[in-house]
């Protein structure tokens, strides 16, 4: 008899997309491995998302409609809880991946016991020589960077190996991990969470493998408009949850330290126009971004409490040494000429 090859559950969160959905669903019933589900979480959409999904007659589909936003993070959870598979596959609504897609990601996280994740190569979608993520780096306060992001991709990123974790635009997820470490933190409501989950993986012992054969594009930012306060706030608050939950305490008191560093860089950038933080300074006044920054500071220590308490729970789990997590984290670093300037 032939053997049965595990389930895969993708999972999608929606909202208001409907112009991409349809693209994003096509690419996933080409896929060359076909036992896989395909979960989709409306976000309480007004576009007519639902009602188009509705219309699919397509036996892998199931329909989840929320009737409020819950974030990527809170539509993630309620697909994976309704997902039957043995693995986990995020998509993002705007993402479209080539169709071989989840049997490489699948072949990754077979390969060993130990691979708890895998990431996939993602590409710009207008632009498909270029790279957007393949993994992610960390910068030592918390704050993640995709790797080899912007780089046009000449194939310097070709090669099987381990990363940090994945980006959760296109990522795959061993169930039984999330059984141990949980789900995606829910406070986080988008930008981070995959940092989080990823980081509580690896310290409970899982590897992340970057799969160079699993292709996905990737429209840019397509939900949250590329460079937006909100979006400066939510990234800054989050690492320092990050940071909180999951960084060895020696790590922690020293993040400060860097952070500071982080802002003199990008206080260089914004002033020059240069990197991602004068991409910033384009779009919102300085004083904006000052004002984003303050607030996520102080959003960031309300809840701290609950993040300590979060800590304490991952400490319960956790097989990595403090040594030896710091020693991933100093392997995964990016350095702050890349995450600020973008060179």
């Amino acid at each position: 008899a032939e053997e049965i090859k595990p389930a895969v559950s993708v999972v999608i969160v929606n909202l208001n997309r409907r112009d991409l959905l349809a693209r994003c669903l096509d690419s996933l019933w080409r896929q060359t491995f076909s036992n896989h589900e395909v979960v989709v979480v409306d976000n309480g959409s007004s576009d007519g998302s639902v009602q188009f999904l509705q219309t699919l007659r397509e036996p892998r589909l199931r329909i989840v409609s929320l009737p409020i936003n819950k974030g990527f993070a809170g539509g993630c959870n309620v697909g994976i809880s309704r997902a039957e598979g043995r693995y986990i596959a995020t998509l993002n609504n705007d993402a479209e991946a080539e169709p071989r897609w989840l049997e490489e990601l699948l072949a990754g996280i077979e390969s060993e016991a130990s691979v708890g994740m895998c990431a996939s190569k993602i590409l710009f979608h207008g632009d498909r020589k270029r790279i957007d993520k393949v993994g992610h780096l960390i910068y030592p306060d918390g704050l993640n960077h995709g790797r080899g992001s912007g780089e046009p991709d000449h194939g310097q990123f070709e090669r099987c190996e381990e990363v940090l974790f994945p980006d959760a635009a296109a990522a795959l997820y061993r169930r039984e991990m999330l059984d141990v470490i949980g789900l995606f933190d829910e406070l986080f409501f988008a930008y981070g969470d995959d940092a989080d989950l990823g980081l509580r993986g690896r310290l409970a012992g899982w590897t992340c493998l970057y799969i160079p054969t699993a292709v996905v594009y990737h429209v840019h930012s397509a939900t949250a408009g590329e460079f937006s306060p909100l979006k400066a706030f939510l990234i800054e608050r989050n690492r320092i949850w990050v940071a909180v939950k999951t960084f060895p305490l020696s790590l922690l008191v020293a993040s400060p330290f860097f952070t500071a560093l982080r802002f003199a860089y990008h206080a260089y950038g914004s002033l020059f126009m240069v990197g991602s933080s004068g991409q910033y300074a384009a779009g919102c006044s300085r004083s904006q971004l000052a004002l984003m920054i303050l607030k996520a500071y102080w959003s960031g220590l309300k809840f701290f409490p609950e993040m300590w308490e979060s800590r304490r729970k991952i400490r319960r789990f956790a097989r990595l040494t403090d040594r030896d997590f710091t020693a991933l984290i100093r392997r995964h670093r990016i350095t702050l000429r890349a995450l600020t300037l973008g060179t």
